[in-house]
């Protein structure tokens, strides 16, 4: 890495609505970064406003990098985005500039500090098959299948976790092993323990709620409506994970007739909130390694933890 940067990357996440775009941005413009996407929904090109992606603005002002890449028709993958990820790292260090990741999925930034565990490519014909059997039995018969043949798995899966439930199936189908026992043999981590610097957003939650639903409101205001109308059109799975990005599924029934449009962006509020409460779950448990601080203080911890370039 440059002597013009003490640590290797910068990680910035946080609960969606939390301001990380915003301060990603401030920290780029003054350190010379680039910001890399850490969010499994800001991937999809088809979805710019109903993820929030940054603005074409924004994204002009300093490099952006994994925003938009992927064809919603993809099962875009934490291994996919691990192997853009690297690419994207050594590049932006070739160029002498700070890496900045930025996003809420804690999947991809445990992958980028903790590793990544090394389950192999399923075969098209083997998820196809197992998505046919949930459609055609259900989600309940499915997990009893699971429970029959790696009962280990099935065991810490929601019984109405259609997305988990079927992929522990074709892992167990495609290669004869458990996921749990693929998960024990990982990559390493893309960075090191003391190679960079990791703060979580933690607005107060009431404040929180009502920016997510301003933002909803807002994003509705600028066209999510049209955009997830030109996504249904493609007739894709449901199952993908671009279907089921917070809000799409609801607007999708309502350009069906089965809800009002304020129905579904009540729906759209309520998931994203949902989301947002497991957020702050999920990294406090999986990953201690990330400073929380509130939005107020980022300002602060920028000052004090990431030195300008000099």
């Amino acid at each position: 890495m440059s002597e013009r940067h003490p640590i290797k990357a910068v990680l910035i996440a946080g609960p969606t609505a939390s301001g990380k775009s915003a301060l990603a941005l401030e920290l780029a413009s003054r350190a010379g970064g680039t910001i890399i996407n850490a969010d499994s929904m800001q991937v999809y090109r088809d979805l710019r406003i109903i993820t929030a992606r940054p603005t074409p603005d924004e994204e002009a002002r300093v490099p952006h990098s994994l925003y938009g890449h992927v064809d919603a028709a993809v099962n875009f993958s934490a291994g996919a985005w691990v192997a853009d990820a690297a690419k994207t790292l050594e590049e932006a260090e070739a160029d002498g500039r700070l890496p900045i990741f930025v996003g809420g999925t804690g999947l991809y930034f445990k992958a980028l500090t903790a590793g990544l565990s090394a389950v192999p490519s399923i075969p098209a014909e083997v998820r196809e098959d197992v998505r046919a059997r949930l459609e055609r039995n259900g989600v309940e018969a499915l997990h009893a299948e699971l429970a029959r043949r790696d009962r280990r798995a099935a065991e810490r899966l929601n019984l109405r976790d259609r997305t988990r439930i079927a992929r522990a199936l074709e892992v167990i189908e495609a290669t004869g092993r458990s996921l749990l026992d693929w998960h024990n043999e990982g990559q390493p981590p893309l960075l090191p323990k003391n190679s960079f610097r990791a703060v979580f957003l933690a607005p107060e939650r009431d404040e929180l709620y009502a920016r997510i639903d301003a933002r909803f409101d807002a994003m509705i205001g600028a066209g999510a409506l049209r955009e997830v109308e030109r996504l249904a059109t493609r007739g894709l799975d449901p199952l993908l994970p671009a279907m089921k990005a917070h809000g799409v599924p609801a607007l999708i029934r309502h350009l069906r007739g089965e809800h009002s449009l304020e129905e579904a962006a009540t729906i759209g509020r309520a998931d994203t909130r949902h989301y947002a409460k497991r957020q702050f779950t999920w990294f406090r448990h999986q990953l201690p390694e990330f400073e929380w601080v509130t939005p107020e203080a980022a300002r602060g911890w920028l000052e004090n933890g990431v030195r300008d370039p000099g």
